[in-house]
């Protein structure tokens, strides 16, 4: 059996494939930290910021959210100087202005996890590719759950955002049908 290729390209990656992606996260701290890497990602790749995720561990208090969401103009601003992230101005505000909007999320459902696992009804989405070609970009229940985040006041959103964070978290599992992960997750 053949491991998904992009998982190939570096050993970090491959840990990461063979470890985590896919794998169904229930634990309101690790939801927070995916969304967060997720949304560091746009416009880069995967092994960008999977390079920096333990700087981001650092720069965001082990991603916090009631940390996170107090984080000031001024720690923004040192979060910018911070070679160990993405010093993307919008996406660390966007981190910020998540976090309130996660903790919001939190109080009205419980949990987050309650939350996001209802885009698909509380159950993975075990889908069967065979080549990374026919994996989509994006799906109905990822343009759903962009379109309510983004009206619950979260930044960095995007279906395709959406799409990778479902993948990441185990809400689908996008493993190819040749990967020995298939059946494991």
């Amino acid at each position: 059996m053949n491991k998904c290729p992009w998982a190939l390209s570096s050993e970090m990656e491959e840990h990461y494939h063979d470890t985590q992606w896919g794998v169904p996260v229930h634990d309101d701290r690790l939801l927070f930290e995916m969304l967060i890497l997720e949304g560091a990602q746009a416009g880069l790749s995967w092994s960008t910021v999977l390079r920096k995720r333990d700087g981001y561990c650092k720069a965001f208090d082990n991603f916090d959210v009631q940390k996170v969401a107090r984080y000031t103009a001024q720690k923004q601003l040192e979060l910018q100087s911070n070679p160990e992230i993405i010093r993307n101005k919008l996406k660390i505000s966007s981190a910020v202005i998540n976090a309130q909007a996660y903790i919001a999320i939190q109080e009205q459902h419980g949990s987050f996890d309650t939350y996001i696992w209802s885009f698909v009804d509380g159950q993975s989405i075990k889908n069967a590719w065979n080549t990374m070609q026919e994996v989509p970009a994006n799906t109905p229940e990822s343009d759903s759950m962009s379109k309510r985040l983004k009206k619950a006041g979260f930044k960095f959103v995007g279906t395709t955002i959406c799409y990778a964070y479902m993948q990441a978290v185990g809400m689908v599992n996008d493993h190819l049908v040749t990967c020995p992960r298939y059946n494991d997750v």
